[in-house]
């Protein structure tokens, strides 16, 4: 019998090109230990790392810890029902979040489901959560303004679009009141706000819907919400859910984005707490190694897009909460060393009735006068330096020595100057009318004035101002600069002498 070796390796060969392998990759896995919202999975050899998989109650969670024997997995949402034995199934997908514009007013947990009573959102499109931030080609510098209505931020630490900017301070110093002015500033900018709420009371959520309401800023607002009794996985996500909710307008619309964490000192806990649970390495204060990456990944997706992929922008207001004024703590320094400037709150301030109760000294914009029209630049060049000569002086006062006259005189414009500073919660002013203010504070308009009038000269001056020649507040807001003329010093001399 003649055995034709040619044909065979022919044979053989065809069979290997022609192999298709009938690797399935839908596994099945099953819970051995659980408890806490994680879950320790045998099985699912193939899954990948932050793979959306379900339990057979119909409970979603997503795969952390790719261990050598079993599989880590972070539950979101009711753990209760999951027992052990439950089957475990891939979904062969990335956790994603719905986007769009249907999003727009409601307000929603971490997975994109609605919990406002309003109906299902109907929307085609997702997003993953988790998205590469763009690279140095793909950003351009940060040079347009993201007006927070708030004298003392505009002037002073100013903040671009695309720009991440820390609001940190003590428990209640006014840090929300702060991005939630932001938000009601925006209005008629074509601007699209997230505010995101980790670890709140579920009570503090709703009264932050009902002031966006009441101010009409629900109109261009989504409200991701995480609250404290939810499982800390879902506080863990919730800030990725919301940034690449805001992502979507960025990319997909061009739009300028604003997004708002609250805040982000309750997402690392939560992130300490799943850690320690899966028994990753404590480190510093018991967080794990990569807590500053979780942070970094997350506020490094705020950009100015180049104009090559639309111009589009993501601003970022992280909130972090200190204790006792520790801006040195573990989680504080991280996430300033990530930021492009804090707007630092200070309880001190904010008893004596001073609120904002912004430290000029403390806080800082590394983005600067970039993002600063010529006119507030005009005005509101040498304030930083008055208040922080003020607060030394006022200090120095107080050891009861005698004080010359320009000394005294010192005092009194810098006692005034923090008095017109002072602004009333969900109240933000116009950039133009906060230019006019300004003008008259540093061109010594305000010397022979009371301090107890100060906020009365404020309001009354734009008053006369919007009577007698409002021309002038829409040539500094269309321009972004101060008329060539003398028009603005003339009006408030007419006005001084009437006032």
């Amino acid at each position: 019998m003649n055995i034709n070796t040619g044909e065979i390796t022919e044979i053989l060969k065809s069979q290997i090109k022609n192999y298709k392998s009938d690797f399935n990759p839908s596994e099945v896995g099953t819970v051995i230990d659980v408890g806490d919202g994680i879950a320790h999975v045998l099985g699912l050899h193939h899954v990948m790392s932050n793979e959306m998989l379900m339990f057979e109650c119909g409970v979603t969670g997503i795969a952390f810890n790719l261990e050598e024997g079993s599989v880590g997995v972070i539950i979101l949402g009711d753990y209760v029902h999951v027992k052990e034995g439950t089957k475990v199934s891939r979904l062969n997908k990335i956790l994603e979040v719905p986007v769009g514009d249907a999003l727009i007013g409601r307000v929603v947990n971490p997975l994109g489901i609605p919990i406002d009573g309003l109906g299902e959102i109907e929307s085609s499109e997702s997003r993953v959560i988790e998205f590469e931030a763009p690279g140095i080609a793909d950003r351009q510098s940060i040079f347009e303004p993201m007006h927070t209505g708030i004298k003392a931020i505009d002037s002073m630490t100013p903040i671009g679009r695309g720009q991440r900017q820390l609001i940190i301070g003590d428990r209640k110093t006014g840090k929300t009141t702060v991005a939630l002015d932001t938000i009601i500033n925006q209005k008629g900018k074509d601007i699209i706000c997230v505010y995101v709420a980790i670890g709140q009371k579920a009570s503090t959520v709703a009264t932050v819907v009902d002031i966006l309401r009441e101010h009409g800023a629900m109109e261009y607002t989504i409200i991701v919400t995480a609250s404290a009794s939810e499982p800390a996985s879902l506080l863990y996500i919730a800030p990725y859910a919301g940034c690449a909710i805001a992502e979507y307008f960025m990319y997909s619309e061009n739009k300028h984005t604003l997004v708002v964490y609250d805040d982000l000192s309750k997402q690392a806990n939560a992130y300490r707490q799943i850690s320690l649970l899966l028994r990753r390495p404590p480190g510093r204060e018991a967080f794990p190694g990569d807590v500053f990456y979780i942070h970094a990944r997350l506020l490094e997706r705020s950009a100015k897009l180049s104009d090559k992929l639309g111009g589009g922008s993501l601003t970022a207001l992280p909130i972090i909460e200190t204790q006792e004024g520790e801006v040195a703590a573990y989680i504080p320094t991280n996430v300033i060393s990530i930021t492009d400037g804090q707007i630092y709150l200070v309880p001190s301030l904010f008893m004596a009735g001073v609120r904002p109760a912004i430290d000029v000294g403390v806080s800082v914009s590394r983005v600067g006068g970039k993002a600063q029209t010529k006119a507030m630049k005009a005005v509101a060049g040498s304030l930083r330096l008055d208040l922080a000569s003020y607060r030394s002086l006022e200090a120095f006062s107080k050891l009861g020595i005698g004080l010359d006259k320009v000394t005294l005189s010192q005092l009194d414009r810098g006692a005034k100057m923090v008095e017109l500073l002072k602004q009333a919660q969900y109240s933000p002013i116009p950039f133009e009318e906060q230019v006019i203010v300004l003008f008259a504070a540093t061109q010594g308009f305000l010397d022979n004035v009371e301090v107890e009038r100060i906020s009365e000269f404020e309001w009354r001056i734009i008053d006369y101002i919007k009577k007698h020649n409002p021309d002038i507040l829409g040539i500094i807001k269309t321009t972004k600069e101060l008329p060539k003329d003398d028009s603005i010093t003339n009006l408030l001399k007419s006005f001084k002498d009437k006032f």
